[in-house]
């Protein structure tokens, strides 16, 4: 059974794991924080991160995934009226892809939870960032 002091050491662990990883990312500020450019961005890094490694999928999966939605974009970049280039967009791409793939994630519940998105009021500061851990449920 965990205990609150052996929970928080493994969350404070998670917690820089993730970080390091943001660190790492190509092209990178040195300082972290500034890696993201929104907060939704942070969260489809850490959600994909925190899937993978609860077993969700195989990070390799993730990265085929994520190369497959960035050449398609590349490959429409004749079209006019494209999408400007943002990779945490191809990121997300990647992470719905993969987790569809694995039963995870079906187009209606993606579908419903989008709708339960919008139509939460600006003003219930979904926008802001919030420094909280991310938790996959494994159960699910």
């Amino acid at each position: 059974m965990s205990t609150p002091i052996r929970e928080a050491t493994e969350l404070g662990d998670a917690r820089r794991r993730v970080e390091t990883l943001i660190a790492q990312t190509p092209g990178s500020p040195a300082d972290a924080e500034q890696a993201f450019r929104e907060p939704w961005e942070l969260r489809a890094f850490a959600l994909a991160v925190a899937a993978y490694h609860a077993g969700q999928y195989e990070w390799s999966e993730f990265q085929l995934s994520l190369i497959a939605s960035i050449r398609r974009w590349e490959a429409d970049g004749a079209h006019e009226g494209q999408e400007p280039w943002s990779y945490y967009e191809h990121w997300l791409t990647a992470l719905e892809t993969v987790l569809a793939g694995s039963g995870l994630l079906s187009e209606a519940n993606l579908d419903e939870r989008t709708k339960a998105v919008l139509a939460t009021p600006r003003t219930a500061n979904h926008h802001e960032a919030h420094r909280e851990p991310v938790a996959i449920d494994p159960a699910r």
